[in-house]
Parts: structure tokens; sequence; C-alpha cells
């Protein structure tokens, strides 16, 4: 019985050994060669991610720009270091009726009525369909100052750094839904400067009212890269805080509606020549950080500054 046994044979401790160490000495050589394309690609995902996300920013804040009330942008720069861009969003508008021959105070024939520059007028016809509105909207008219304050400012004139200029917002008082219509608070005129030839208004959503994009640091300072390599700022969107007639930094708006649209920001700059009344020019630059390395975006948005 015990003589048909066949020897049983397996792996030695040395030989066990011996494939583990050259199991270890492939796997080296392979890693080496596979460390740099993963690397790589970690890289370039990263970088992929960065630029997404300062382009997506950029152009949101283009998006909103290119609808803003005309003349209304403005950028603060403290420090001199041009972080803060402000301008009135619009959601619709349209054309006031008006009366060659002297027009009179809000009447009763809202058909016909006509918007009067020489009094405190408290309404006026829309020529063409009626618009939607919503109560509280800002009613914007005729905002032809270049600095970007006419269109906060609604008392007949404001002054600004000593200079004088005429207020150009009034707010939506009449009936929500469509309305052939405008009605406003009528506690001042529109100032005489403000009747153009083209007759335009324009409407200011109650739910956003000014806008103020901003690169900020929630730990204070200026932007910059910290220990871990990263950007310290954000690129912010602040929204419904009101109208103010001087532009204020996001620490002194008053509770404002908040958004971030970039993370790990290293440097921004908004650059905007207001000389040109008609055709205006911001040029935009994002910096996004991430492990030392950076991504700088550079982006210019056309203002129509024709009212």
């Amino acid at each position: 019985m015990y003589g048909d046994m066949k020897p049983q044979r397996g792996f030695t401790l040395v030989e066990m050994i011996i494939v583990i160490v050259i199991t270890g000495i492939i796997a080296g050589m392979v890693a080496m060669f596979i460390r740099a394309p993963v690397q790589g690609y970690v890289d370039s995902a990263r970088r992929a991610e960065m630029s997404d996300i300062a382009d997506t920013a950029l152009r949101r804040m283009g998006r909103d720009l290119r609808t803003a009330v005309p003349n209304s942008v403005r950028v603060l720069n403290p420090a001199g270091i041009n972080q803060f861009v402000e301008f009135l969003p619009t959601r619709d508008g349209g054309r006031y009726r008006v009366n060659d021959n002297g027009g009179i105070a809000c009447d009763a024939i809202a058909a016909g009525d006509e918007l009067d520059f020489g009094a405190a007028d408290t309404c006026f016809a829309i020529v063409g369909s009626p618009i939607t509105f919503t109560a509280g909207d800002g009613i914007v008219v005729g905002s032809t100052q270049s600095s970007g304050n006419s269109p906060y400012c609604t008392a007949t004139t404001c002054v600004v750094a000593g200079v004088t200029e005429p207020g150009a917002l009034r707010a939506y008082t009449g009936a929500v839904g469509a309305q052939p219509i405008v009605v406003m608070a009528g506690a001042a005129r529109f100032h005489s400067s403000t009747e153009l030839d083209g007759h335009r208004f324009e409407v200011v959503p109650v739910e956003q009212e000014a806008v103020t994009y901003a690169c900020v640091n929630p730990g204070g300072g200026a932007c910059g890269v910290d220990a871990n390599g990263d950007g310290t700022c954000q690129l912010t969107r602040f929204w419904s805080y009101g109208f103010n007639p001087t532009q204020l930094a996001p620490a002194a708006l008053a509770a404002p509606s908040t958004a971030i649209l970039a993370d790990r920001v290293s440097a921004c700059n908004f650059v905007y020549n207001f000389a040109n009344q008609r055709n205006s020019l911001l040029a935009a630059s994002l910096t996004i950080t991430r492990d030392n390395e950076n991504v700088n975006l550079y982006h210019e948005v056309h203002i129509n500054n024709i009212p």
C-alpha cells in the first residue's frame, strides 16, 4: 500500500524568497517607466480643471456685463489693484412715449401718457409690447455719465467725489406682470440731461439690484499663495444689496447674496476704460494656483454704453 504512493513536491522557502525578490525587481522597473505618464496625466487633468473653472467664471461675468445698464460699469481699485467691478443688470427695456408739445404729470390715460422731464412725473406709456414687471424693479432713464455713478442715484442729482451728476434711477411701483405703462416712485424728476433722442429705458430686476464681481480673501488681506501652494482668494459674485451712489468694497455692502465662481485665486485684475462713452472695453485677467502651478486666463468684454 505504501509502495504505491508518489513522492510529494512543492516550493521550498528559498525558492519562494527568490520569486518574491525577482517580482519586486520587475515591479520596481515597471513603476519607473509608468510613473512619468501617470504623473503627466494627473498634472494635465489638474490644469484642465483649473482652466475650465477660470474660463467658466470669466464667461459668466462677461454674459452679465453685456446686459448691463449703459454707463453703469465701474471698477474700484483699493491699493491700486482693480479687484472689484460693479454694474446694474437688465431684465428688459423699451422706449417711453414722449410729446413734443410738452408733457404733463402722470394722468389716467395710460395708453397715451408721456414722460415729462420738467416735473416729478410718476408714470409713462411704453411704446411697443407690454413688459413684465416685478414690484420693486428699478427703472433707469438716460444713463449718460461715463463715470458709472448716474444709474445708481435715485435723487434728481447726486454728488459723488465732489462732482454733481444727474440721477437716472427710479423704483417701479406699478402692478406686477405684463404692463403697457410704467409707474414709478415720484419723489424726484428725471434730470433734463437724461432726455435723449433714443427715448429708451432699462429695467433692473429687483431680485438682482446692483451686482459686484470681486476677488476676495476669506482670511483677509491681498490675494496670493499660501504655504500649500494654493491661491488664497475667491472670485465671488455679490448681488441684491441695493444701490450705492458711491461704489463700495464687498465688505461694506449691505447683506448681499453671494456665489463663489472660482476658488484658489492668486491674482485677478479688472481694467475698464470708460473714456469712450459708446463702446468701452473691460479686460479681466484671472490666475488660479494649485500646488504652485498657475493657470492664467484673459478675457475682454465689449460694453455697449449707448442708452
